[in-house]
């Protein structure tokens, strides 16, 4: 009897953690389900793997505020970036914290973007996977001014290039690039680079399907 109670507790739990998954967050709204076509590592010009360490229990999806403390508990964050992380006003810190299926989990995945207070510029982007009952760090980039976001199952991280004399509003170049999860890791599948202020100048490679 008792093991049969525990059964049934463990299907409720589920129910309503899976209930809990379909809340959204800020920031870019996934448009549509993971791509999971195999391909070889040779395909990608750079790849991102898990960390070993888990961050966070994953008994429910995190808010914004526990976003924040995940960021701040992950061995993989920079010190840097730790120290920076503070509340712009009151309590509120300044994160974009986005869910969807980047991986092809049984739970969304969580893209969190740590912004500066004084201009709202994203100084470094992270995605956490759940496994084993915790968010592990698959993917972080530290140099900013960079924005992550889910795009069609893709993680898309935009990165804005500066020249010596640019305004923060006129960076001379913007970089996007496109990744796609397989065997168990990030791999970059295109890069697109526009250069400002030139006409015919951009460089773009052939943009992902669908």
């Amino acid at each position: 009897m008792q093991a049969a109670f525990t059964a049934v507790a463990v299907v409720v739990a589920v129910a309503l953690f899976a209930s809990a998954c379909a809340t959204g967050g800020t920031g870019a709204r996934d448009e549509g389900p993971a791509h999971a076509d195999a391909v070889s590592g040779a395909d990608a010009s750079a790849s991102f793997a898990p960390t070993p360490a888990a961050s966070a229990s994953a008994s429910k999806v995190p808010d914004r505020t526990e976003a924040v403390r995940l960021v701040k508990a992950d061995p993989a964050v920079s010190a840097e970036v730790k120290r920076a992380l503070k509340p712009c006003v009151s309590d509120d810190y300044p994160v974009d914290v986005t869910y969807g299926d980047l991986t092809g989990g049984p739970v969304d995945d969580i893209v969190v973007n740590v912004l500066s207070c004084g201009d709202a510029v994203s100084v470094a982007s992270y995605v956490y996977r759940e496994q084993g009952g915790a968010y592990h760090n698959v993917f972080k980039t530290e140099e900013p001014p960079v924005y992550a976001e889910i795009d069609r199952g893709y993680l898309v991280v935009t990165k804005q290039v500066y020249a010596k004399d640019d305004a923060l509003s006129n960076p001379s170049s913007e970089n996007v690039l496109t990744y796609q999860w397989v065997s168990g890791r990030f791999l970059q599948r295109y890069n697109t680079r526009t250069d400002y202020g030139t006409l015919g100048g951009d460089e773009e490679s052939a943009a992902p399907d669908g």
